[in-house]
């Protein structure tokens, strides 16, 4: 809508628009105005103050610029009620084309404890999807959210199943994003998630690139690393 792209060309930065346009490839020079992450953050405060003004940009699908897309995504990220936020994120999904707006939203009311519960059938959900920026972000919301004590062996699983619909032939992102999950979980759940790696249940890349990205982890012990040395694929 008017309003919007106005209030994000009033703080476009061509710098800014030259390096995004490099960084998201799949995006078009025209659909990007160039706005650093911090005043798109301020803007989405400002408008998420209006209800009325909210209510009709998070109708207003699809949107015509990348920055609309990331900002349609951290207005839905200040949601407070589960159940609204949820319902915004599934209209949303399927107009989710490129990792920055997919990976720069985490909502607020997924980090509750008490939303943990009801929020795991979504994220299997959206794993499970063949859309692939739907999926990487449940992948995200998975680890995100429950790789500490709502933790359980079956989890990287849905990873795997997922991966294994096209394996090396799966979308660069997803595969980035599914190596990014173990790596994290290698550092914070190491017994349970080393079986996934010694079984060889993700294609050769996305294997390789989990061992990678765990072994430039601070996080994972060097004895750690050591066993994933002797565990990469040729």
């Amino acid at each position: 809508m008017q309003q919007i792209i106005d209030l994000l060309k009033a703080q476009q930065d061509l710098e800014y628009r030259s390096f995004q346009i490099k960084l998201v490839p799949n995006i078009s020079e025209e659909q990007m105005i160039g706005v650093r992450t911090p005043a798109m953050r301020e803007i989405a405060k400002s408008v998420a103050k209006d209800e009325k003004l909210t209510a009709e940009f998070l109708s207003e699908l699809p949107h015509q610029f990348f920055e609309e897309n990331l900002l349609h995504f951290f207005i839905i990220a200040e949601i407070k009620d589960f159940d609204s936020c949820v319902t915004q994120i599934e209209k949303f999904l399927p107009y989710v084309d490129c990792w920055p707006v997919c990976d720069q939203s985490s909502p607020k009311v997924f980090k509750k404890q008490k939303n943990h519960e009801k929020l795991l059938p979504f994220i299997q959900k959206w794993i499970s999807s063949d859309e692939i920026y739907t999926s990487r972000f449940g992948m995200r919301m998975l680890m995100n959210e429950f790789l500490g004590e709502d933790f359980k062996d079956e989890y990287p699983d849905w990873i795997c199943r997922r991966m294994d619909k096209k394996g090396s032939d799966e979308d660069y992102y997803l595969k980035m994003m599914a190596a990014w999950y173990f790596a994290t979980a290698l550092a914070k759940q190491w017994d349970a998630t080393l079986p996934f790696i010694q079984k060889n249940r993700l294609d050769s890349w996305t294997h390789n690139k989990a061992i990678q990205k765990a072994m430039e982890s601070y996080r994972v012990s060097e004895e750690h690393k050591e066993i994933l040395r002797e565990l990469k694929r040729s």
